[in-house]
């Protein structure tokens, strides 16, 4: 089913009371709502086709060849699971996501999906451009150092590489401390869709919580946002019109399949009594 007016109301209906602060930095912003990643898919044709009475939600792209599963109840440190299958020319891949991964972030990831940005650029480059400490052996730390980014060698024998991502508890010594959360890009992940998880894990610009939303770490940095409650409704019902009239343009522009032409009708002889 497509995304309902019931649906973007009920979001309405959510974060319309709530008052919004500003909170930064994003990997420590906490999960925020699941819908700015959901919400989206709908709104690009994505079904969902999970048990509508269970906890675990599994949406599938209209050609079947994606599948996203949030399984809050995960007896792993992955919520979110993002599965591609094999395509003409193009190889199947997995990635995953933690618990506490900001929901918009991870929609940076889902975006590109439905719709592949104009430009291709190199993944690190805005990690560096954020000021993101950027180490000669494939790793960038974010300036709080709780937050590291890995492109790490497939095996010893293979040039391909998978990224890691990880936020971290502050460094106890030369250690990283517990983790908070943690994203998985296997080494079939197109770039494009790395670089553009990268770019709105580094944005600087706050992502809104709530008075007692939940937080990845209690350094996170609160104040009070200049935005009000509808403004933040508002942002997110147009980006869900832009994602809807993006997704229309991709399918335009989608080859049509060549069909064969129909056999020319000829006359066939009268069955024998």
């Amino acid at each position: 089913m497509p995304l309902s007016e019931r649906q973007l109301a009920a979001f309405a209906d959510q974060h319309a009371w709530r008052i919004p602060f500003d909170t930064n930095p994003r990997h420590l912003a906490g999960p925020g709502d699941a819908r700015h990643v959901t919400h989206g898919l709908a709104a690009a044709g994505w079904a969902t086709v999970s048990d509508p009475l269970s906890a675990e939600i599994v949406m599938a792209s209209p050609d079947h060849r994606y599948r996203l599963q949030f399984d809050p109840q995960s007896a792993t440190s992955a919520w979110w699971r993002l599965r591609a299958a094999h395509g003409v020319n193009e190889p199947g891949w997995y990635a995953e996501f933690g618990e506490l991964v900001p929901a918009e972030v991870l929609a940076g990831f889902t975006d590109a999906l439905i719709a592949p940005p104009p430009q291709q650029p190199d993944p690190w480059q805005p990690v560096t451009s954020a000021n993101w400490t950027r180490d000669s052996d494939g790793t960038a730390r974010s300036p709080d150092s709780m937050c590291h980014i890995e492109l790490r060698p497939l095996s010893e024998f293979s040039g391909r590489s998978s990224w890691h991502v990880e936020t971290c508890e502050p460094r106890d010594g030369q250690f990283p401390g517990p983790r908070i959360w943690h994203a998985y890009f296997d080494e079939d992940v197109p770039v494009h869709l790395v670089g553009s998880f990268l770019t709105a894990l580094v944005d600087r610009s706050p992502l809104q919580r709530g008075m007692y939303d939940r937080t990845g770490h209690y350094s996170a940095v609160q104040e009070p946002s200049p935005l009000r409650p509808q403004q933040v409704v508002d942002a997110h019902t147009a980006r869900i019109d832009s994602l809807r009239a993006r997704a229309r343009s991709a399918r335009r522009q989608q080859p049509k399949p060549v069909t064969a032409p129909a056999p020319a009708h000829t006359a066939q002889p009268a069955a024998r009594r």
